[in-house]
């Protein structure tokens, strides 16, 4: 009862501590009905908050818990690494190696479904040796994403591939976040974790390749090129691909994801000051009547939607938190787990629930682990298929909802090419094959017992 009185109350009781959420439910779902970009989504979070405020009793309490939500070290983390990333992507874009990239794609004839088919393949590889989702998309979008559009893809199912990937290495890879959380809360070795793992991730994984290779759309790669651009080739901007080259060298060396970015920056701006690429006053200029250009400014302005975002996110995070959310879903798992098939039904809903809230697969793996552990155990189901279905079912529903940073940072990262390019976030679960796949292998496990262990 202690614990119970340290929540947030809110008017009309469990209705009113609902109500922000409600509200940005409802918001989003207008949004994305609307096909709306980063926007929609800063304007329902920041709804939700100001919602929270007429049902609330304690004022200060509920001040207080936004900043605890904010101070989370993951906001952090994923704001500075959005706006690094999209300098990077400037350094890139503008030196004209993508567009070089894609004349040389198309003249080679690896075009289309092809090239949709070799993004997932490559992002799978990526994702699954750097062990981070969010960080694959800082490195491939910038290059493989408008190099296949300009080769004829169209721009959702390029972005669906890199998304799809993405899921596999945070889903399989032994350095990912939520690998290491669901083995360790779970008591089960991490080696033997990914080796049966591999029952539910590779068939997930060939299934998202064949989808890709049947219902990718593609267009004509001559006329996208010539409406973003032209097929200029410019074979010294290939020096730029120094940038990915070294973000991606350092994640491989488990270096900070921050620090990889600012290194890749760091290398970017002098090869191409070098190779006279750029001079000083593009990257960084001052013109006067209180103004400043460049491509390093752009990027950083380039950002404000999906800051924005992520700070109204993280705001809400914390009011739903301390309003008891998290202990709510956790009463839902002791309820319907009463045999070993409800019990990994109630571990599906419940982590797919409360990873859907908090946009974040390891801080939901985290919130449950020891009552999946107690619960998990009482039904005769074995650590490592606990341990697998809480990765699995955060790389399927926490990837499909279209407000979480798997959506939101992808369509941002694609907006900065232009128009042509741009994805809205609500269509990117719909070509997220891989979680899509997931979610079908989840479901038949549980009812025919596929890829359980033997009791312990």
């Amino acid at each position: 009862m202690d614990n119970e009185k340290e929540y947030l109350e809110f008017r009309l009781g469990r209705l009113g501590r609902l109500m922000p959420l409600i509200t940005a439910a409802g918001i989003i779902l207008f949004a994305a009905f609307h096909q709306s970009n980063v926007n929609g989504y800063v304007a329902a979070f920041f709804a939700a908050l100001i919602t929270g405020v007429i049902f609330v009793k304690d004022d200060k309490a509920y001040g207080e818990a936004i900043v605890k939500g904010l101070g989370k070290p993951m906001f952090g983390v994923i704001v500075l690494a959005v706006i690094l990333a999209a300098i990077s992507g400037k350094l890139i874009s503008g030196s004209g190696l993508v567009q070089t990239l894609a004349a040389y794609v198309v003249a080679a004839g690896f075009t289309g479904k092809l090239f949709v088919a070799a993004t997932f393949l490559i992002t799978c590889l990526l994702a699954f040796s750097t062990g981070t989702s969010v960080g694959t998309y800082f490195v491939v979008i910038p290059i493989l994403f408008p190099v296949g559009v300009m080769a004829g893809v169209e721009p959702r199912f390029m972005i669906g591939a890199i998304v799809s990937g993405a899921a596999f290495g945070d889903n399989l890879g032994p350095i990912s976040d939520t690998t290491i959380a669901s083995s360790s809360t779970q008591e089960a070795e991490l080696g033997r974790v990914v080796k049966t793992r591999t029952r539910y991730s590779l068939p997930a994984a060939a299934g998202a390749m064949l989808l890709f290779l049947l219902f990718s759309k593609t267009r004509e790669s001559g006329a996208v090129i010539e409406a973003t651009g032209g097929t200029e080739m410019k074979p010294l901007s290939l020096v730029m691909l120094v940038v990915p080259v070294t973000i991606i060298v350092l994640c491989l060396l488990r270096k900070h994801l921050i620090t990889a970015l600012s290194y890749g920056i760091l290398a970017g701006i002098v090869t191409g000051l070098v190779f006279g690429i750029y001079r000083p006053a593009d990257l960084l200029a001052f013109p006067g009547g209180f103004s400043v250009s460049g491509l390093l400014v752009d990027g950083i302005l380039g950002t404000a939607g999906t800051a924005a975002m992520l700070i109204a996110a993280f705001a809400l995070l914390g009011v739903l938190e301390a309003g008891g959310l998290f202990e709510d879903v956790r009463k839902l798992l002791h309820k319907i787990a009463k045999s070993e098939a409800g019990a990994e039904t109630a571990i599906v809903l419940s982590t797919g629930i409360l990873s859907m809230i908090t946009g974040v697969i390891s801080v939901a793996i985290v919130a449950l682990g020891d009552l999946v552990n107690e619960v998990g155990q009482k039904a005769g189901v074995d650590r490592y298929r606990r341990a697998n279905l809480l990765d699995c079912t955060g790389c399927v529903f926490c990837f499909l909802a279209p407000w979480t940073v798997h959506c939101v940072i992808p369509a941002q990262l694609s907006a900065q090419f232009g128009e042509e390019f741009t994805v809205a976030p609500a269509s990117i679960p719909l070509v997220n094959y891989y979680s899509i796949c997931m979610l079908v292998i989840l479901v038949v496990s549980i009812i025919t017992g596929y890829g359980r262990e033997k009791k312990n």
